[in-house]
Order: C-alpha cells, then structure tokens, then sequence
C-alpha cells in the first residue's frame, strides 16, 4: 500500500506527500469552485494521473518491444459537468508519438489498459485521439 500524507493548509489549499518519496504537492480549488487556482485542482490531478498513466503504460509495453516513445506529448483537457453534482464528465486525450513510429494498434490498446482509465466512473467520457508523424 502507498500512502499519501494530506495537510490542509488553508484558503483551499492542501500540501499532498507521497509516503515512498517524501516529495510534494500542492493544490488549490479551481477558480470556478472558490479558489484562486494557483495550483492543481483536486480534478486537475485526475486529468494528469489519466496523461501520465497512459505515457506510462505504453512506455512499459515500448520498452519490450523495442520501440522509442521519448518525446511523445499527451494533453488531457478535463470538463466538469455544468450541472449539479459536480464532477468530471469528460477527459478528452491527444497523444502525439514521436517521429519514427509507425501506427502500432497494440502500442495504442496498451494505453488503455491504464489503471487510471479502467478506475474511471463509466460515466466519464474518455474520448482518446493518438496523432502520428508522417516524415
């Protein structure tokens, strides 16, 4: 088990650490939840677990296959609902691969083989769109 250490610190901010490393985070509430969104937004950190565990998956799945993926962007754009109760109902994601990759099917399910996107509620839209160079 992985246990993460929260402090409330005030004005809508936490201080999030990570048991294993020590190291932290802080958050903030959105701008149109009350806060001043100097920092991630609890939802926010949804959005960039979903980028990040799908950059991992499909590094684990490169590596055994002797394919390159640094330098592959992904951009996680989050939308909350617009009405009550508030809570996320779209994470659209763009992963654009590196130049030298070809379209690979397997490399792409890999991505969704994520913990996070499996974690999701079903109600969750998750729209996925993967981009490759043409050189």
């Amino acid at each position: 088990m992985v246990k993460i250490a929260l402090e409330y610190t005030g004005g809508l901010h936490c201080v999030a650490t990570h048991g294993p490393s020590g190291r932290s985070l802080e958050t903030d509430a959105p701008v149109d939840n009350h806060g001043r969104g100097e920092s991630f937004s609890p939802t926010d950190l949804v959005a960039t677990a979903l980028g990040a565990c799908m950059a991992t998956v499909m590094g684990i799945y490169a590596e055994r296959h002797g394919i390159e993926l640094k330098g592959m962007r992904i951009e996680v754009g989050k939308e909350m609902t617009q009405t009550p109760p508030r809570r996320i109902a779209r994470l659209t994601t763009e992963i654009w691969l590196p130049a030298g990759v070809q379209k690979n099917e397997v490399l792409e399910r890999a991505a969704l083989t994520c913990p996070v996107h499996a974690s999701l509620h079903p109600e969750v839209e998750k729209p996925i769109t993967f981009h490759y160079t043409v050189e």
